[in-house]
């Protein structure tokens, strides 16, 4: 595979053997020569979990301090007094069986879905797609309340859910290349003190084996993981 200029220039900034403290790459990171957009900043973890495992599964919510820099379309299942709610909150399409039936149509112009919980009878029947694509709404991350107002606000203010995949990774935004060292550093923090935080019980022995920063376009940071876990206790 040939590599373009760009990038064979941003590898030579990032040494392939070190591991950067969470400041040092902040920094590499600015430094990196973007691409002709603002790049989303990408943070992975290699955890030491069996997610084949129920009791090793590791998913969760976390609400970014300075967001994603992302402008979320954010769709909601509800009626009455819960669809005006979700109206004023902000919500970009808000209906019930007839909302379904676009999506079951193709209509997938929306990053993100909150449900009211008296409409997953509606929301279950479109489960073969929104599953795979990560779209189905759920109590355990949120998506799934009554309280459709602060769930809505939260997601546009800079919610994301993730759950570790089948390699053992999990795969976060950390916000966009635009932002200071500063608020990526927060951001970025708030992540990790997040997946500490929910380390499953039946995990033994090293739980982040490693991780690593990258923009969009752009190459991989490793992070000292010792160091970054020390610093956040």
């Amino acid at each position: 595979m040939t590599k373009g200029k760009r990038y064979a220039g941003n590898e030579k900034i990032v040494e392939r053997d070190k591991k950067y403290t969470l400041e040092e790459a902040a920094g590499l990171l600015k430094q990196i020569k973007p691409a002709g957009f603002d790049e989303t900043v990408e943070l992975t973890f290699c955890l030491g979990v069996d997610p084949k495992q129920a009791d090793q599964m590791v998913r969760g919510v976390i609400v970014l301090p300075h967001g994603t820099g992302k402008e979320v379309r954010v769709v909601a299942f509800a009626k009455g007094d819960k669809a005006e709610e979700a109206k004023r909150a902000g919500a970009e399409e808000v209906g019930a069986e007839e909302l379904a039936d676009r999506i079951s149509g193709g209509w997938m112009e929306f990053d993100t879905i909150v449900a009211a919980p008296d409409m997953m009878k509606v929301v279950s029947k479109l489960g073969k797609i929104l599953g795979p694509r990560g779209l189905m709404p759920s109590p355990k991350t949120g998506g799934v309340t009554f309280e459709l107002e602060n769930a809505i606000k939260e997601v546009k203010a800079g919610r994301i859910e993730f759950r570790v995949d089948k390699t053992s990774n999990v795969h976060l935004i950390a916000g966009k290349k635009s932002f200071s060292e500063d608020k990526l550093r927060e951001n970025i923090a708030e992540c990790v003190r997040t997946i500490l935080r929910l380390r499953p019980a039946a995990c033994k022995g090293q739980y982040v084996r490693s991780a690593s920063l990258s923009t969009s376009m752009g190459p991989g940071i490793s992070l000292d993981t010792q160091q970054l876990i020390s610093s956040l206790k």
